[in-house]
């Protein structure tokens, strides 16, 4: 068997990328040195890949701030507010990705939301009804003949035409259907072009096809390759899935003129199914997604030798494939210097997933794969128990009860007490939590954690950049306050810290979009809180202040899928091990005076199965009452907000007023508020903030524009609900756009009560 892998990724062993870029925004360097990094990463992924041995190596697979948004520029959708500015085509593309203020103009970024159920974000592309569809970018081909005069031959990625089509908007009269002829010509021009350069492989990713589909999306698709592939000429073409199976259109893929047909094996429930029951086409090749594109533990051999046995039996040409595109794991364990032989062991990033692949192909091609060096030594690692169970934490879980559910007295009886106690003007200003991390907050924690400064020189300065903080907040005239997260690497990484049951990484970092990158820590055994982790900077904010301080923690679910979880255990029983933990920090807060605490659930959507028929039984069902273990104790007088990151969430508003807080944040800014009209519909009974202005581009939004955004709100939202607040938190953000942003927030929500009030 040969290898593949679906894609590498691309922000460099030491994010490099992330650096480049950043200094490029700043000027600090030119476009050319920016495009002599990116360069230089690329081919040392190729280098890297074509020394592991595999077959298929992907090119295109890189880019600047995301793959759709390159996809975007490539077939002209650029919505014309950014083509108007008349920047340089890389400025053009950074501000349709981050948003655009100065001498040119001032215009907000593209929408963004979840790419699928990943962390990974992707630039939602805009179709406008004058909209030319063609081919209007040279990325792809440049790169493949960049990875050629390498000495590499690749196979390029392009997002498909199906999957383009169902992610876009569409901001005018037409519809996907509209646009179906110009698209299949530019497709076809693109192989054509392909073929012209001597490619021998193209990747469709049509990561679309593993949702739910209507008649209406079939016939689409249909159309769409059927235009498509009769122009292919001599050029192979992958049709690559991922994140799940493609149980609503298998016979259709079979059916079509396609080469090869990448399917997930591993988040694919019955792609197993549907190749063993309704066979495979023995003029196409099977690319077996079966190791894991979206978690850091190690292949278990004799799993995927089995299941390899059984698809064989079905399919005569099988290409060892990854589950889906290595961007969502971190580089390579050779960068871990301080985790013990112990954890690594159990480790696979990127690199160490092109030699799983590597060891795979040697085994299977063995006369005898089990007496293999490397079947027996990963044999040897499965058949070890692994330290950090936890009896009592395990007996915890599994003595939870009904009740321990559910929070009283019910909501409207809360909502009334709550409004007595804080006494709140209506439109109650406040943040999502932290505020901007400057150098030399990061520099404080570096010097900690490198024993270069003491506890309580580290703890001195975090308190002043709180005090300041917190009189900054005062000073703008924000009526809750939040502490500023100073002490805080990262909103999943800290608490993990005073977790029993987490281990943690120096550089599994792995990009959430653009320049953003996180580094989830990666859950080892079963989880107990070994100490408060937020308790004593909670109460010292708040005693600098008489107006209610927020206490800011991590929900239970964002903590388990912001991190690598478990494969031995389920879900359901992880995250109610971290409820728990969560549960104890939160009346532990309570019980130090804090009577407004935050339980971020910016995750919650994330993990939502891609289709609806398993959304309760296989996420859902464990998912809110999680949330609510951690908040049922509390008294009626504690409110508790929560938070929700870029992510759909019209569908599952219900839901989330399930959760039963009494507060929740959305981050809708970008999205157009379009979350309103849900809200609206389904009498949503939680207080409300949609966020006001985008903190995820550097603009600042003008008091104007804040108001227009509150009274569109108002249109749909009760007064009495309605919270004014950014749509995130402020971390990634400067003093410069901070400040002034802040000001004309509060600003606005204080003219608009004048307004409510005449």
């Amino acid at each position: 068997m040969k290898t593949a892998i679906v894609g590498y990724p691309r922000i460099g062993a030491h994010r490099e990328l992330k650096f480049a870029s950043e200094q490029y925004f700043r000027g600090a360097c030119t476009e050319a040195e920016l495009q002599e990094t990116a360069k230089a990463l690329r081919l040392a992924n190729l280098t890297q890949q074509k020394e592991s041995g595999l077959d298929w190596i992907p090119s295109n697979d890189f880019s600047f701030y995301d793959g759709m948004l390159d996809t975007a520029f490539l077939l002209n959708a650029v919505p014309k507010r950014y083509r108007e500015l008349g920047l340089a085509p890389l400025d053009t593309y950074f501000a349709a990705a981050r948003g655009y203020q100065g001498d040119k103009g001032d215009v907000k970024a593209l929408a963004m939301k979840k790419w699928f159920n990943t962390n990974y974000h992707y630039m939602v592309p805009e179709l406008e009804d004058d909209t030319a569809i063609c081919l209007a970018d040279e990325k792809p081909f440049h790169l493949y003949q960049e990875a050629k005069a390498a000495g590499v031959e690749t196979k390029p990625v392009v997002i498909g035409a199906y999957t383009f089509l169902k992610l876009a908007v569409y901001n005018g009269k037409k519809t996907a259907a509209d646009f179906v002829a110009d698209i299949v010509k530019t497709y076809t021009d693109l192989l054509q072009k392909f073929q012209t350069l001597g490619t021998a492989w193209v990747q469709f990713d049509e990561p679309c096809l593993v949702m739910d589909m209507t008649a209406e999306d079939k016939a689409l698709f249909t159309q769409l390759y059927a235009g498509i592939l009769a122009a292919k000429g001599s050029v192979k073409v992958l049709l690559q899935t991922y994140f799940g199976d493609v149980r609503d259109c298998y016979d259709t893929i079979c059916k079509l003129d396609v080469d090869g047909i990448g399917l997930d094996f591993l988040e694919g429930k019955q792609s197993a199914k549907l190749v063993t029951e309704q066979g495979f086409p023995n003029d196409k090749i099977l690319f077996a997604g079966v190791v894991n594109g979206k978690n850091i533990w190690k292949n278990h051999y004799d799993k995927t030798l089995s299941l390899l046995a059984e698809l064989s039996q079905h399919a005569e040409q099988i290409v060892l494939n990854t589950s889906c595109s290595l961007l969502h794991v971190p580089y390579t364990t050779a960068n871990e210097h301080k985790l013990s032989e112990e954890v690594l062991s159990h480790f696979a990033y990127a690199a160490e997933k092109l030699t799983e692949l590597k060891e795979l192909k040697q085994i299977l091609s063995a006369e005898h794969p089990q007496e293999t060096a490397a079947y027996q030594k990963n044999a040897a690692l499965f058949a070890t128990p692994r330290s950090g169970a936890n009896k009592s934490v395990q007996e915890q879980v599994a003595a939870l009860k009904d009740a321990d559910f559910v929070r009283l007295p019910a909501f409207a009886e809360r909502e009334q007490i709550q409004k007595k106690t804080f006494g709140l003007p209506l439109l109650p200003t406040t943040t999502i939590g932290s505020f901007p991390q400057t150098a030399a907050v990061r520099a404080n924690r570096a010097a900690f954690r490198k024993g270069e400064i003491s506890q309580e020189q580290y703890d001195a300065f975090n308190k002043q950049q709180i005090a300041d903080c917190v009189a900054l907040q005062e000073k703008i005239g924000l009526d809750v306050l939040v502490h500023g997260e100073f002490e805080r690497n990262d909103m999943v990484e800290y608490f993990g810290e005073s977790l029993d049951g987490y281990v943690f990484t120096q550089n599994a970092w792995v990009q959430s979009y653009g320049t953003r990158c996180v580094k989830p820590p990666v859950i080892w055994g079963d989880v107990k809180r070994a100490k408060p982790m937020t308790v004593n900077w909670s109460v010292y904010a708040q005693s600098l202040t008489k107006k209610p301080m927020k206490g800011m923690l991590t929900g239970p679910v964002t903590i388990l899928n912001w991190s690598f979880p478990r494969e031995d255990i389920s879900l359901k029983e992880s995250a109610y091990q971290i409820a728990l933990a969560i549960r104890e920090e939160v009346l532990d807060l309570e019980a130090n005076g804090i009577t407004m605490i935050q339980v971020d659930e910016a995750a919650l959507r994330e993990k939502l199965p891609l289709r609806k028929s398993d959304w309760n039984s296989d996420y859902l069902d464990w998912a809110i009452p999680a949330f609510r273990l951690v908040h049922s104790g509390v008294k009626p007088e504690t409110q508790i907000h929560t938070h929700m990151c870029y992510s759909e969430f019209t569908d599952i508003i219900a839901e989330i007023d399930d959760m039963d807080a009494d507060v929740i944040t959305f981050e809708a800014s970008r999205s157009d508020l379009k979350i309103l009209d849900s809200l609206q519909e389904h009498h949503f009974r939680t207080e409300v903030g949609p966020g006001v202005y985008d903190i995820h581009s550097p603009r600042v939004p003008s008091v104007e524009e804040i108001k227009l955004a509150l009274h569109k709100m108002l249109e749909k939202i009760p007064v009495e609900k309605l919270w004014v607040n950014p749509d995130c938190g402020l971390k990634t953000r400067g003093d410069k756009e901070t400040i002034p942003s802040l000001e004309h927030l509060v600003c606005a929500a204080q003219e608009v009560r004048c307004e409510l009030s005449k």
